[in-house]
């Protein structure tokens, strides 16, 4: 079955669904304290959640581009399916001649290997400069517990098998028709993707929400796995602002098709608007 997709500017943009994320709804924590997180797990009323874990396809006229790569098989069976939904697309992984990375978390950058190799063999990376600057450090890395250093084996594990084609990218313009939008929080360098057409602009917006009943009515119900859960829930605010003043459609890593965001009372919804 063929990916879902849009037209944005130049660009048709594919959504690759490459699992399904589970976990418990312990994980979720509240700015305002344990009072708020007990009312939000309360009117949750479920003790999980499953959410998509989405890549994106953007196939425009300088090739081939991903935002994100999901999982691979580094998390078992129930992730690894985007390289097939690329397929489904019509395109093939030596197509592929740029990856951005929203972040370096493991469901966005372990699908770039195939064992030891690079699954995207044709690829320049480009990946945030506040990620690859505090995951790359060596003395960040002495001072962390080795059970939170998934991430900094990952970048090293980047510049072993992709080298010199590891490159950082800071806010503001990228590439042709894409800027990245300063989203930190989730990790120090976390970002979004700005694509922009007429008459519609899209923001690929990375891991700003995961849950969006609960975080588009309450920006402040975050999560264990937010680096600096109050600087992430300003960075989702501002994105959730943003993309309703400026009508902006929006595309999630974990977030099922392409919404518009409205406010609704002291938070926000996703509108009745539905594109893919």
């Amino acid at each position: 079955m063929n990916a879902p997709s849009l037209s944005i500017g130049d660009f048709e943009v594919h959504i690759l669904k490459d699992g399904i994320y589970r976990a418990p709804i312990g994980d979720v924590i509240h700015a305002r304290g344990e009072e708020a997180r007990r009312s939000a797990l309360d009117a949750w009323g479920r003790p999980e959640f499953a959410v998509d874990v989405n890549c994106f396809a953007l196939d425009g006229p300088h090739g081939l581009w991903l935002i994100d790569t999901g999982a691979g098989t580094a998390w078992g069976p129930a992730y690894g399916k985007a390289p097939a939904a690329l397929r489904d697309a019509g395109f093939s992984a030596g197509e592929v001649s740029i990856v951005l990375l929203t972040h370096i978390h493991g469901d966005h950058a372990l699908g770039l290997f195939e064992g030891d190799k690079a699954r995207y063999p044709n690829a320049r990376l480009l990946v945030p400069q506040g990620d690859l600057a505090y995951y790359g450090d060596r003395a960040i890395l002495d001072a962390t517990p080795p059970e939170k250093r998934s991430s900094f084996r990952t970048v090293a594990k980047l510049r072993e098998v992709y080298g010199e084609r590891v490159e950082a990218f800071e806010p503001g313009p990228v590439l042709y028709g894409l800027s990245a939008i300063d989203l930190p929080g989730h990790t120090p360098g976390h970002s979004g993707f700005l694509i922009r057409g007429d008459p519609e602009t899209l923001l690929v917006w990375g891991d700003v929400v995961h849950l969006d009943t609960l975080q588009l009515a309450d920006p402040a119900v975050g999560f264990n796995y937010d680096q600096d859960p109050g600087l992430a829930m300003r960075s989702r605010r501002h994105a959730l602002e943003s993309a309703a003043g400026e009508n902006w459609l929006i595309a999630g890593s974990h977030i099922t098709g392409i919404h518009r965001v409205e406010r609704r009372g002291e938070g926000f919804a996703f509108s009745e608007e539905s594109n893919a």
